[in-house]
């Protein structure tokens, strides 16, 4: 059975393949991650009063973007409104709950969506669809859903072209009508080329969900590779995660992904064709965090390395061992080989690891030559008839690593 060709706009955003995810708002002031003003957690007057501490006063959305095209990254979502209710922009009479009436006194979305464009960074809209400050959430849900189709309606209006929306909370109501015809037909109507996002949750990572949706999502888990085979429609694949355990400023959370860690979750995204969209939590004020800046920005030299493999490649057809991956792009194969260790200094007790032979079956074609990516090193291989093939995996030199080794296939 055939499978649907990508629209334009679904291919180029795949094309666009690694994003920063941004999670920041008031909640950013307790430093207990996004859902720090769940009621049951947090009176909402006094979350409400804390709003005038939330000044904004070191946010430079220039030097935000910067920061994502230094990492390699071609596309930037933000919280227009998380489920605490605060919109970072000018609700134009829905609510005085928002950035302009309420803490900073501007509209940070216009800001942000300057920022991302003086960089050639493309702005995405997070916005949430369960909130926790609208009465009319639990009392009126239809009333609800016609404040929050007016939202958006506002977002597609009045900050030009906008690269797609990203919705999140319709798992807070699994059995109601959200009225998704109306909410996506207002999109497609005054943005068309946006892509259309609806989160499906930690427990239905990859679900289909409504028609209109252009990608499904993996939140916090690993992307599959998805058969399309019949479907009436394509439908990208996106893995959020987070750079430590929350979404949002925490710092008293320690676990975070390092630069080898980016690396990995990039190339395994890639690998199954997935889009990997990677989250920062500024602080409260608005400037970065420097170690979750830094580690982007070292990982960003890897995918300056690679590119632009890593945004044109598409998944091979190729059978690869332990975590390995493999992209085609302009008549070539790319393996991604993990889990090779440098060749160790003679004055340095380290074992080598990883090198030696590797199987790789599927090649479609002849492999005429082999070479590491990074500095052209050619690599012996055997090929039999059945289009196996045995490559040679040499360490790294030392004083080399890194992480994930791409290896180009020249086919005859």
């Amino acid at each position: 059975m055939s499978a649907p060709e990508p629209e334009p706009r679904i291919a180029r955003f795949e094309s666009l393949a690694y994003g920063m995810f941004v999670h920041w708002g008031v909640f950013s002031l307790n430093e207990r991650c996004v859902w720090a003003m769940h009621p049951k957690r947090y009176p909402i007057e006094d979350y409400i009063e804390q709003t005038k501490r939330f000044t904004a006063e070191a946010f430079d959305p220039r030097e935000w973007a910067a920061t994502a095209r230094r990492s390699g990254m071609r596309y930037m979502t933000l919280t227009t409104r998380q489920h605490d209710g605060f919109s970072m922009y000018d609700t134009r009479g829905l609510s005085e709950y928002d950035a302009v009436h309420a803490g900073p006194g501007r509209d940070l979305i216009a800001e942000f969506v300057e920022g991302c464009r003086s960089q050639g960074i493309e702005p995405f809209f997070y916005h949430t669809t369960y909130d926790w400050y609208q009465p009319s959430f639990a009392e009126d849900f239809d009333a609800y859903l016609d404040y929050l189709h007016q939202s958006i309606e506002i977002l597609c209006t009045h900050y030009g072209k906008v690269g797609g929306f990203w919705f999140d909370g319709n798992w807070s109501k699994p059995e109601a009508d959200w009225k998704e015809d109306r909410l996506y037909g207002i999109i497609r109507r005054l943005q068309p080329q946006a892509v259309i996002v609806n989160n499906t949750g930690v427990d239905a990572r990859g679900a289909l969900g409504h028609p209109g949706i252009d990608c499904v999502t993996f939140e916090q888990g690993h992307p599959t590779a998805m058969d399309r085979s019949g479907m009436d429609k394509y439908v990208a694949v996106e893995m959020c995660e987070s750079m430590n355990s929350f979404w949002g400023h925490t710092p008293s959370d320690y676990n975070y992904l390092s630069p080898k860690g980016i690396i990995e979750e990039l190339c395994a995204c890639r690998g199954v064709g997935a889009n990997y969209l990677l989250n920062i939590g500024p602080k409260p004020d608005g400037s970065l965090p420097a170690y979750e800046s830094s580690a982007f920005e070292r990982a960003g030299g890897w995918v300056e390395c690679h590119a632009p493999l890593i945004y044109e490649g598409r998944p091979a057809a190729v059978q690869c061992p332990g975590r390995d991956v493999a992209l085609e792009w302009d008549g070539k194969v790319y393996l991604f080989v993990y889990d090779i260790r440098p060749r160790p200094d003679e004055h340095v007790a380290t074992g080598v690891t990883g090198h030696g032979p590797r199987r790789y079956r599927g090649i479609d074609g002849s492999v005429a030559q082999v070479r590491w990516m990074h500095n052209g090193e050619a690599l012996e291989f055997e090929q039999d008839d059945d289009g196996e093939l045995t490559l040679q995996v040499t360490p790294y030199p030392w004083g080399v690593n890194m992480v994930v080794r791409v290896a180009e296939l020249t086919l005859k």
